[in-house]
């Protein structure tokens, strides 16, 4: 709640009103549902359990159905890229995002305590679309706490060494079961590579040929409208622009305001000359900053990128105070994806986030602590 009341203040120094205001309506859900649980009743610990049983099932519905449309649309095309990356669920509903909800049913099904087959094939099911949809971040995120989990929580940690490293063998040749995620991650490291690059910001056909490395984007004084950003290579190019707004511009404390660093980037695209667009495309310029810690800085100067890391680090801890495996795994998933994702300025990031973030850390509501007095 205090960080929407620094997002709605930003209002007074923001050099895009419009767009300040604008964009409160859609991080609302960070003053709504944390007011809904201060003064609601109910006992949420209570309810935790069936509540994520009931995300989970729906998360393999969702999943499953967007198998049966993939199949459908190979039948249709011949064309195998249907099963991966946003072919799969669409970019507006964006593989990364849907990714972590994908990661947080699955941990749901593998930490439950008395698991039936079916809770076993429903875990298997989830990983194997977790593969496909192949967002690197959330796919190594999900293997390392996979490995926590049985090395460190599960009832057979102490017991089942041999099989948890069975186990640890498994994610890690799984990672290169995939061949498309195998290349997509040494696509990324390679300076010049035109070998499989999946999912970016915008697709390689719409652009050009002419691939940027990481340190291109780094370094270049120009670009051209030819030149195509690899996912990671477009995030440096943006790291890169919000490092010279804070020595160009006077943001370290206020920040630009909320949603007003898109115009600034825009221009900085056009000066950059990245690639402007055209009829069926959004250029560069036109994109966040794709790191929710650099999006909140830039718009909400150092005490926004404080409070944001605090609320993060607040999560993680309650989740080990706690032993809650599923809260752990949430706070990590949602510490890693903000490094390449800014999350909470889409509306189904904030709410999912929001939801899922007071659900785990909530306590006795503030009115049934009254009645009990």
């Amino acid at each position: 709640m205090l960080f929407y009341a620094l997002m709605a203040v930003s209002f007074f120094w923001s050099t895009e009103k419009t767009a300040t205001i604008n964009a409160l309506s859609t991080g609302l859900p960070l003053l709504i549902i944390p007011l809904s649980f201060l003064i609601s009743a109910i006992d949420y610990e209570k309810y935790k359990s069936k509540t994520l049983e009931y995300y989970s099932y729906s998360i393999v519905f969702l999943s499953a159905f967007f198998i049966l449309k993939a199949f459908n649309n190979y039948i249709l095309n011949r064309n195998i890229n249907v099963f991966f990356f946003h072919n799969l669920v669409s970019k507006e509903l964006n593989a990364v995002h849907f990714s972590v909800f994908v990661s947080l049913a699955f941990f749901y099904f593998l930490t439950k305590d008395t698991k039936s087959i079916k809770d076993f094939l429903y875990s298997f099911f989830l990983y194997g679309f977790l593969l496909l949809l192949s967002s690197k971040i959330i796919i190594f995120t999900t293997c390392v706490l996979i490995v926590i989990y049985f090395f460190f929580y599960s009832k057979s940690a102490n017991k089942m060494r041999l099989k948890n490293i069975i186990i640890l063998g498994m994610i890690i040749a799984s990672f290169l079961f995939l061949n498309v995620v195998k290349e997509r991650i040494v696509f990324e490291f390679k300076i010049k590579s035109d070998s499989n690059i999946g999912h970016t910001v915008i697709n390689k056909k719409e652009v050009g040929t002419n691939i940027i490395s990481m340190k291109e984007a780094w370094f270049n004084e120009k670009f051209n409208q030819t030149d195509y950003f690899s996912g990671s290579s477009f995030r440096v190019y943006q790291a890169r622009l919000f490092f010279e707004f804070l020595k160009e511009e006077n943001i370290f404390w206020t920040g630009f305001g909320l949603n007003a660093s898109y115009k600034k980037i825009e221009k900085k695209g056009i000066q950059y000359n990245v690639f402007q667009g055209n009829e069926t495309t959004e250029g560069y310029q036109k994109k966040n900053f794709h790191n929710q810690y650099i999006q909140v800085f830039a718009e909400l100067g150092v005490f926004g990128f404080l409070l944001l890391s605090i609320m993060l680090l607040y999560n993680l801890k309650n989740g080990i105070k706690k032993k809650d495996f599923i809260h752990i795994a949430f706070a990590i998933l949602m510490i890693s994806l903000f490094l390449t994702e800014s999350f909470l300025w889409r509306q189904r990031g904030v709410v999912f986030f929001t939801i899922f973030y007071c659900l785990f850390n909530s306590k006795t509501s503030t009115i049934k602590a009254i009645q009990k007095r």
